[in-house]
This record gives C-alpha cells, sequence and structure tokens, in this order.
C-alpha cells in the first residue's frame, strides 16, 4: 500500500525540527547543541519560525526558538555549559545569543514572558565561563550566581537568588546588586519594586515545586524506552485525526506503518517514557482525549 505525502511530510517535519544541526547568526553550523530538551512533562511545544511542534526529549534548541507550557506542565533544559533550565507549567521562554564565543565563553539571553523559572549551575558548569541575562518579564537578572529561580506573575515579578550572585534591574531603576544567598527582590507591576528580604524556606520550597517535573505525571525524558501506542488504524487517514488532534493538545504523537503490504495498519504513539510507571500514567491521562479510546503500554 502506498503512504500519501502528508505522511512523508509529518515525518520530514519532524525530523528536521528535531534533529537539524544548529546554525548561529554566522550561519556556521556546529556539533553540540546550545540547549538540549532532557524532559517534558506535557503538554508543551517548541515554537520556531511561526510553525509550533509539541516538544520533545531530544530536541535541540536555537536562537529565536521559545518554549511553551501548558496546565500541570514542566520542561528541563540543558544548556551548552551545562547549566540546567527549567520551566514551569503556562510558561513561555524566549532564547537568543545563543552559542559558544572566543575563549570558550558561552553565552545566552533568556526571556521568561510568563511562568515560572529556575537556572542552576552544575558543578562541572561553575568551571565554564558564561555570560547569561535573564530576563523575568520586566526585571533583567545579570548572572553571576549558580542558582536562582524567577516568575513571571500577572501581578509582579520575583526574582529569588538561591546560591552565588545576581544584578537586577527594572526599566531605568538603579541596577541592585543581591550579594546574600536565599534571598529574593519582587517587582510589583505598577508600584516600586520591594527592597530585597531573605526567603522563608517554606516559601522557596513551594516556589521550587513549580518548576520541579512531577513524579508519575506521564514525563518524557531523553533515553527512554517505553512507549504508549494511542491507537492502530486500518487507514491513514484514521491513524491521521488522532494524530493530529494529540499534536495539537501538546503531546509528541508519531505515526508508523506496521504489518505487510497486503495487510497494512497505522500506529499512533508517543515513546521516550522513562519506565512502566510514567508510560501508565499518561496512558491514564490521555484515555478517553483527542480520539484515544484504549492506549496500550509497552517497553
Amino acid at each position: 500500500m502506498k503512504l500519501d505525502n502528508r505522511y512523508f511530510a509529518a515525518l520530514m517535519l519532524a525530523s528536521w525540527m528535531a534533529f537539524a544541526p544548529p546554525v548561529h547568526a554566522a550561519g556556521k553550523a556546529v556539533g553540540a547543541p546550545d540547549a538540549v530538551v532532557e524532559g517534558v512533562q506535557m503538554p508543551a511545544w517548541l515554537d520556531r519560525d511561526g510553525r509550533s511542534q509539541p516538544l520533545t526529549p531530544g530536541m535541540e534548541i536555537r536562537d529565536g526558538d521559545s518554549v511553551r507550557t501548558g496546565a500541570n506542565s514542566r520542561v528541563l533544559l540543558k544548556m551548552g555549559e551545562g547549566s540546567l533550565v527549567k520551566l514551569g507549567e503556562n510558561g513561555i521562554l524566549k532564547f537568543d545569543n545563543l552559542g559558544q564565543r572566543a575563549n570558550n565563553l558561552f553565552t545566552a539571553s533568556l526571556e521568561v514572558a510568563a511562568g515560572a523559572f529556575r537556572f542552576t549551575t552544575t558543578l562541572l558548569g561553575k568551571l565554564r565561563k558564561r555570560e547569561v541575562n535573564v530576563k523575568v518579564a520586566t526585571v533583567t537578572a545579570g548572572i553571576r550566581g549558580t542558582d536562582l529561580w524567577g516568575k513571571a506573575a500577572s501581578d509582579k515579578d520575583i526574582v529569588c537568588l538561591i546560591e552565588g550572585r545576581i544584578s537586577v534591574t527594572r526599566g531605568n531603576d538603579a541596577p541592585i546588586d543581591m550579594k546574600d544567598p536565599l534571598s529574593f527582590y519582587i517587582a510589583p507591576k505598577n508600584a516600586p519594586p520591594l527592597p530585597v528580604a531573605p526567603v522563608n524556606p517554606k516559601q522557596l520550597a513551594q516556589w521550587a515545586l513549580e518548576t520541579e517535573i512531577t513524579r508519575g505525571a506521564g514525563t518524557t525524558r531523553r533515553g527512554g524506552k517505553w512507549k504508549v501506542t494511542l491507537a492502530v488504524t486500518d487507514t491513514q487517514e484514521d491513524a491521521f485525526r488522532v494524530y493530529d488532534a494529540v499534536r495539537a493538545g501538546g503531546y509528541p504523537a508519531e505515526l508508523f506503518p506496521v504489518g505487510t503490504p497486503e495487510k497494512r495498519q497505522y500506529q499512533v504513539r508517543i515513546g521516550q517514557l522513562p519506565d512502566k510507571a510514567e508510560a501508565q500514567a499518561l496512558a491514564d491521562m490521555l484515555k478517553g482525549r483527542f480520539g484515544v479510546i484504549a492506549p496500550v503500554v509497552s517497553g
């Protein structure tokens, strides 16, 4: 049985978005990604060049990309110099100036347009030179620290220094150096910023949960071997109905022909689940939605 052009277009688009080498402003492709997706608590999307597709582990992030999360969603990213970036639910994170520069300097400008965010430097990353700026809505933080949390909320912008040192600025306000770990800065939308103050441990723990991937939420992880088959159909048309609906919802469904040319069927499935428990959680979550009737978990 012949596969139509739409099937190949779907595979080619997914392959191009996920695996094409990153290109810097100078137009030169490089081997190591400037940022890569490590884990996704769905739904979440990658926005690139006016197009969107579901976010999936292994995707490389490039200059000009945006990552979006939906309700109860989380994303874990690894930057090119080893730092970890986390984004909480209903978030928007935009990337610019990504790259490895002269003298082994890694640069990045990260704009948190909505939601909660965390930047954490790994032990190896502390040895690397970096020039990273984070803009949390109206507040810009120049990172010299190694661990910070921030949130662009509807009524205020928050930056919390967990470890290290940062400088924060809002608009034309004078920069404020935050030198004390476990301190935070709040800038209400229509009022002057509040003085920097120590953060209550309970408050910090609550904020941290907003960016942490939840166990048992059907999360995909880079290198995961389990999968959920969402549908098995006799026609491409039926398969695409499920495939399109699931992907529009922010879940990275894939389409595969199975069987023989004489008895062709089509599977719609999601892979890269790290274990059976996460796969089953995803199956339970999607059952009865997007045309998914009887999802099947397999390793």
